[in-house]
């Protein structure tokens, strides 16, 4: 493969990249949809009138649009007239494409030495003149180059993303300035760790905050604080939120890094010291631990694989034979939580006979405030099996429909289960039979509670009849 090495030797005229700026401190707000917001600090040696800054060490993933300056020093006696962001990284094409018809050197593997005009190049070789009149021409084979010399940095080429003020001041000397910008690139979730005791009654919850940062650059010592909640961004033009309103404080759990706060119609999570996050990197850090949890194991079967009506359609309809698993806990105080938990994947193991923590399932969660149920899916029961038919099909009217269902539930397990059969219903409904009580969720739902013993089998019957207007 070719290698490609690149020497500058700088010039009298050489581009002058600007002071180096001392870092005073910096802060990251990072949302969970993949954007962060970045507050720097820095000391800024500035002249009274008009300034040419170079800010570096910046994301390469920058919103320009989003950028916010203030000197902290001179809040009104310093602004920026212009500013561009500066992208066009330098590598070896777009050096030698800048560099035709100008001079360079080029040092070969076997250590000869050439030196002319750039005339062409192409991904096998270059081709030199050294007197554009007399010549001699030069072919060199790239996989023959051990480095390229060029005298300078081309006007346009940069090394790493930069902001380019004009600044106009007024007072002159040491400034303390504030750039604030969003970024594409960062992104956390919250991933949850639960084990599930002997007697499937507890568990002990514990949360990690997982970080990436893929922005382009790293920050050191920084300050950092999470948001959770689906901030809406128009994707045109993103704008910097300049002001925020922070009330209601709580502590996390017991043994928490981060204090939780709520924050607009978000909730924000606050890191309690400073952490290193490197560029493409993936960090986590503890959010919080509860050790015992009350948890239900709810077994549900919902037969139909069908969603509409079926009409006249009705014989021999596939039905569903799995019944899932979940496992149900309210974020209450009393159970050990009472926090707003942000949306994530949970993860569920259990200790099998010889005490060793075996996976048995992970689900994702959505942002869940506090006194909200939480639901995970675990699976579906391997020894509990469901079937579901249509036994009687009849036509009362020519939009009334009445119908007959029949559901068995089959349980081989060594002990008895409790299974919530969900049932769709249709139209303006009305179960007129049924061989057990039921209950109404919401205006298209029927549910059933339905006992079965330990190696045994349990059925249940209704009638229902729908009017279509």
């Amino acid at each position: 493969m070719f290698v490609l090495g690149v020497c500058f030797v700088l010039f009298g005229n050489s581009v002058v990249f600007g002071q180096e700026m001392e870092r005073k401190e910096v802060s990251l707000t990072i949302y969970n949809q993949n954007f962060a917001l970045v507050r720097d600090l820095r000391f800024l040696n500035l002249k009274e009138g008009l300034n040419q800054v170079r800010f570096s060490d910046i994301a390469s993933q920058i919103d320009a649009t989003s950028v916010h300056f203030k000197s902290l020093t001179t809040p009104t006696g310093c602004s920026i007239l212009e500013q561009n962001f500066e992208y066009d990284l330098v590598n070896s094409d777009k050096l030698l494409q800048k560099y035709i018809d100008k001079e360079i050197k080029i040092i070969t593997q076997d250590n000869n030495s050439y030196q002319g005009f750039l005339s062409s190049y192409d991904s096998n070789q270059l081709v030199l003149v050294k007197d554009k009149e007399k010549g001699p021409v030069f072919m060199v084979n790239r996989e023959n180059i051990r480095n390229l010399e060029f005298p300078q940095l081309p006007e346009g080429l940069i090394t790493k993303p930069t902001l380019v003020w004009s600044l106009a001041n007024t007072k002159s000397g040491k400034h303390l300035v504030e750039l604030g910008y969003l970024t594409n690139g960062m992104n956390w979730r919250a991933d949850y760790v639960a084990s599930v005791a002997k007697d499937d009654k507890n568990i002990s919850l514990n949360a990690w905050v997982t970080i990436d940062n893929n922005s382009g650059v790293g920050y050191e010592n920084a300050g950092l604080k999470l948001i959770a909640g689906d901030v809406h961004r128009v994707t045109t033009q993103p704008t910097l939120r300049r002001e925020v309103m922070v009330d209601e404080v709580k502590s996390m759990a017991t043994g928490a890094q981060f204090e939780e706060k709520s924050f607009f119609e978000y909730h924000l999570y606050t890191l309690q010291r400073k952490t290193d996050l490197k560029n493409n990197q993936t960090k986590q850090v503890t959010l919080f631990a509860a050790p015992k949890v009350p948890v239900e194991k709810i077994y549900t079967y919902d037969g139909a694989l069908y969603r509409g009506y079926y009409y006249d359609n009705w014989r021999k309809q596939p039905c569903n034979t799995k019944v899932e698993v979940k496992l149900n806990f309210k974020n209450s105080d009393k159970n050990g939580l009472g926090i707003p938990l942000p949306k994530g994947k949970i993860k569920v193991y259990k200790a099998d006979s010889d005490d060793t923590l075996q996976f048995i399932g992970e689900d994702q969660i959505d942002h869940t405030p506090k006194d909200e149920k939480v639901s995970i899916f675990l699976g579906n029961a391997f020894d509990i099996v469901g079937e579901r038919k249509i036994t009687d099909h009849k036509i009362i009217a020519s939009n009334v429909y009445r119908d007959t269902y029949e559901i068995t539930l089959r349980n081989h397990k060594k002990e008895p289960v409790t299974v919530k059969v969900v049932e769709h219903q249709w139209g303006d409904w009305n179960i007129l039979q049924a061989s057990q009580k039921f209950e109404k969720p919401d205006a298209f739902t029927s549910e059933f509670s339905v006992p079965v013993e330990k190696d045994g089998e349990a059925k249940i019957t209704y009638t229902a009849e729908y009017k279509f207007y």
